[in-house]
């Protein structure tokens, strides 16, 4: 059984509900954690996604979010998309009602549960349909007709290890310089890493594109930055100088340039656009009309 926390808003901007859970041990190397999300806003939401150490799995129950990319295009995407790894952030947008689940995938267990090249999943985001085709529709069916999030999150994991149990397998060295980075919390040289598993600095970076979808020094910022977002939702007061040494930057002006090119500002413009209760960041441009993506590409504008 999920341990599921459940977190719910209420206020004259909205409200919304987030169930939120870890997986079970099988996928625990997998899978990040869960969100379970209905929310009914009383004009449209928009919300800036940061880019992290996650591949972003969104299964849609309600009405379809909008993708709006670098142009400001928008797409949406039939029964859900994938988010690949990527070092720019995008911008999602619904009309007042969303109801979905979002589960964030570890890059190695994306590699398992889509069972493509993982770059070319990186810096875009793909369709579920056009990954998984029925299925996918089958899969929201399931999870939407179920009866809590709890019976949703189990058949999730049901279905996640079908896909991992008739996967690629990745590689071990891949699998243990990842977890090297990780466990150094990104303070690794990558030369280093190389040489330890015996192999050049070029074939590491090849085995990581095919296997990760970021080369091994851009994934280890990434995870720094990843951190440093992750305390600032757990919230309380900052002391920007000190934080920045504890994330492991060099000092604030390193932690700020990071800062603002994953996020377009400094980190305590971000602070100030989070949303209480697990509601993630509120996206610093205004709502407005935006020209949809045409059909019959892949991003479907049902």
């Amino acid at each position: 059984m999920h341990r599921v926390r459940v977190v719910r808003h209420a206020s004259e901007r909205g409200g919304w509900e987030m169930a939120l859970a870890t997986p079970p041990p099988a996928l625990a190397p997998l899978v990040r954690d869960y969100c379970g999300y209905r929310e009914a806003m009383p004009q449209p939401m928009r919300r800036q996604e940061l880019p992290g150490v996650q591949v972003v799995l969104i299964l849609e129950f309600g009405p379809l979010l909008k993708h709006l990319d670098d142009a400001g295009r928008v797409t949406r995407h039939r029964s859900g998309f994938v988010a690949g790894l990527d070092e720019r952030w995008s911008t999602t947008e619904h009309g007042g009602v969303s109801h979905g689940l979002q589960v964030n995938l570890t890059p190695l267990g994306a590699r398992a549960v889509f069972g493509v090249p993982m770059h070319e999943l990186s810096h875009r985001v793909t369709g579920l349909e056009d990954l998984w085709g029925a299925e996918a529709r089958r899969l929201v069916e399931q999870l939407e007709e179920a009866p809590d999030w709890e019976t949703r999150f189990a058949r999730a994991d049901a279905f996640l290890l079908q896909r991992v149990e008739r996967g690629p397998k990745v590689e071990a060295g891949v699998r243990w310089a990842v977890e090297r980075i990780q466990r150094t919390g990104g303070q690794v040289d990558i030369a280093t890493l190389a040489g330890e598993l015996g192999h050049s600095h070029k074939h590491l970076i090849h085995q990581f594109h095919e296997q990760v979808g970021l080369p091994p020094k851009r994934l280890a910022r990434l995870l720094r930055f990843d951190r440093a977002v992750e305390r600032i939702k757990a919230g309380g007061p900052v002391r920007w100088a000190e934080f920045a040494l504890e994330m492991g930057y060099f000092d604030q002006a390193h932690l700020n340039r990071d800062f603002r090119q994953f996020t377009g500002g400094p980190p305590s413009a971000l602070l100030r656009r989070s949303l209480p209760d697990a509601g993630g960041f509120e996206s610093g441009s205004q709502v407005k009309s935006v020209q949809e993506a045409p059909e019959g590409d892949g991003q479907d504008a049902r």
